[in-house]
């Protein structure tokens, strides 16, 4: 690796002050009162990353009709936040280095607020794509912003629980999202959501604005091959998104765009690659991809993600399916809200490098938990029946991004400084498109399910039967005050039966997408474990080689019982201390 290229001579810093890596701000001793600044810049600007995407995702069905849109034109706006909250920090890295973090959060931030009051002057489906697009760079930018102010309100000694917490604050998005959205919807319209949207941007503008991170080293960062990676990865990264929100919608054999779609992701993504490959300084390493940890790492994170799901789709889509709208699920999502908070904060309590892998391993039985909670689950259940089971997944969510995070910046940085970028892309995609890639994997399963289901239960509806019979009977009486028609009342009943088949169908489907999920956690935590006992064998094993040849005999099998006991974590649960990771 070539040495780095400083654009400007580092400050004369104390050792417990220089900034661990270029691009991240010195840690000077700041008084109490400025600390908790930081703090609560950290906060807002964390909220206002997560709350703007979580607002939209939480009214989508609203902004959707108000707005005239389709099913699949409401998708692309998903798809536009993705590609950029993605993509981002290939550019927000290297920017930060070279001019700086505060520099890119002002124009970042700024771009962002000036296109939320853009879209509520115009009000159109193209103003809103522009947005959703802004929000994904803005979110991308506002997770790093938000976790480096938040270093800064404690001592160097808590950096580690400072950096769970600064992960954490997006996380509370979405949860906040579904209890703000029934009291900004009641008295307007969209625009109440973008005008909370592009207050907090407007407010975390001027916070950063006013309160700056300490300077950091800046070195030269840019190549001239950087921007043309960019032009290959984030359009081949925009096309498998578009593909995984519309395979869905417009179903994946029904629609050849896709096929040419995913084609041309695979085209550009193996281009970039490639590139990327054969560069001396390359934005990503891939070799680092062929490790067999990284490989763990990247299922791992996957898996997680696609774990959270059962709640983003599965829950959230039952719940419609029977009818609540989102001032009946309010209450389920400030439970959900508490869980989240409660288990980022034990997290951060419990936080040490040691703990990495019993933490991540609570948070799998938790999600486990609570979709084998959730399976069963029946048309008469309402939100509140849903309050355990979504509690301990929330807190299970809570716990498990923190310890993520620190894994795979620990894992890269085994291979040197310039693999940090390579760690935070992982990162970012495996939680970007892990979620996209479970919703569509359990969306298709869920809707193949349902189909199966309809049939089976259509065929058991016959009119001959006397069951079937008097149940028609009893919803033709029920429409006998509004419709007089005798054979007209005949119809609305027969297909007001069919409404409930395919509600009953519904709801055996996503019992079936909760039995899955349980099914995945188990497995995957069984895998763990054995990975784990099988990391302390090998440890105890080599322990014992470097043991003196006195200490074998009659006392090995003592020995070799006392080493396995004695054995340190395995890899991926643990490594040097991170206090330089920032």
């Amino acid at each position: 690796m070539t040495q780095p290229v400083y654009l400007q001579r580092p400050p004369d810093w104390e050792e417990h002050e220089k900034p661990t890596l270029p691009g991240s701000p010195a840690m000077p001793y700041h008084p109490p009162w400025e600390r908790a600044c930081y703090a609560l810049v950290a906060v807002l600007v964390g909220l206002t990353g997560g709350l703007g995407n979580a607002l939209f995702t939480a009214n989508l069905p609203t902004i959707q009709g108000q707005l005239g849109l389709t099913s699949a034109e409401a998708a692309w706006l998903t798809g536009a936040y993705v590609t950029f909250n993605v993509t981002a920090n290939l550019l927000v890295y290297k920017f930060r280095q070279q001019y700086g973090m505060r520099l890119f959060a002002e124009i970042g931030l700024g771009v962002y607020a000036v296109l939320s009051v853009l879209h509520l002057l115009l009000g159109s489906p193209q103003s809103l794509l522009l947005l959703r697009a802004a929000s994904g760079l803005a979110a991308a930018a506002c997770t790093s912003l938000g976790t480096l102010y938040m270093l800064q309100a404690l001592s160097r000694t808590y950096v580690l629980k400072m950096l769970v917490l600064g992960v954490g604050i997006s996380q509370v998005a979405t949860p906040l999202a579904w209890v703000l959205s029934p009291s900004l919807l009641e008295h307007g319209q969209w625009h109440n959501l973008y005008l909370l949207e592009a207050g907090l941007a407007l407010l975390s503008f001027a916070a950063v604005v006013m309160l700056k991170l300490p300077t950091g080293v800046r070195i030269k960062a840019f190549e001239r091959l950087d921007f043309l990676s960019m032009a290959l990865l984030i359009p081949g990264v925009g096309l498998l998104v578009a593909v995984l929100v519309q395979g869905t919608i417009r179903w994946w054999s029904n629609a050849p765009e896709l096929a040419w779609m995913l084609s041309g992701a695979i085209a550009l993504l193996c281009a970039g690659l490639y590139l990327e490959h054969h560069r001396t300084n390359p934005l990503l390493h891939t070799r680092w991809f062929t490790q067999s940890a990284t490989v763990r790492f990247v299922i791992g994170a996957i898996v997680l993600r696609f774990l959270t799901t059962e709640q983003s789709y599965g829950v959230v889509g039952m719940l419609r399916t029977l009818g609540m709208a989102p001032d009946q699920m309010q209450p389920l999502f400030a439970v959900i809200l508490v869980g989240t908070v409660a288990g980022i904060a034990l997290s951060s309590l419990t936080f040490t490098v040691d703990n990495v892998g019993r933490q991540l391993l609570a948070a799998l039985v938790l999600l486990g938990v609570a979709a084998v909670m959730d399976f069963g689950r029946t048309s008469l259940d309402r939100p509140a029946d849903f309050y355990v089971s979504q509690f301990l997944l929330a807190m299970g969510s809570g716990i498990f991004m923190g310890p993520l995070m620190l894994t795979g910046v620990v894992q890269g940085l085994k291979y040197g400084p310039n693999h940090m970028l390579t760690a935070i892309i992982t990162i970012s995609l495996t939680q970007a498109l892990g979620g996209l890639a479970g919703s569509a994997l359990l969306g298709t399963y869920q809707t193949f399910r349902e189909q199966q289901y309809s049939v089976a239960l259509t065929q058991q509806v016959n009119p001959a039967n006397p069951v079937v019979a008097a149940r028609l009977l009893q919803q033709q009486q029920a429409l006998a005050p509004q419709v007089g028609d005798a054979q007209l009342r005949a119809a609305q009943g027969a297909a007001q039966l069919g409404q409930v088949v395919r509600r009953e169908a519904n709801v055996r489907a996503y019992n079936d997408v909760f039995h899955v999920a349980a099914l995945v956690a188990f497995a995957y935590l069984a895998w763990s474990l054995w990975q784990a006992r099988r990391a302390q064998r090998a440890a105890a094993r080599a322990a014992l080689q470097n043991q003196p040849a006195t200490a074998g005999g009659a006392d090995g099998e003592v020995g070799t019982d006392a080493a396995i006991t004695d054995a340190p974590e395995p890899e991926s649960a643990s490594g040097p201390s991170n206090e330089k990771t920032p």
